[in-house]
């Protein structure tokens, strides 16, 4: 299969780039989209209700104690 997409130019022009233009902050809050199974996403979602805080804070707040913990048991 030979496809003219699979060669790249001799020469690549960078004189237009942005050095960091897709640098992501360290505290920066990042989109990523997930699937869960439904019974979790009710569980925290309820959680999160009761808490009055946003469902995506939970899950930053427990990923990050998951992240704690097993950072402790190496």
């Amino acid at each position: 299969m030979n496809n003219d997409d699979d060669h790249l130019p001799a020469e690549i022009d960078f004189s237009k780039g942005v050095r960091g233009l897709h640098h992501i902050l360290p505290h920066a809050k990042v989109f990523l989209p997930a699937s869960i199974e439904r019974g979790v996403w009710e569980y925290f979602s309820e959680k999160a209700e009761q808490r009055g805080v946003e469902l995506s804070e939970l899950l930053t707040e427990v990923l990050q104690r998951d992240i704690e913990i097993n950072e402790a048991l190496k």
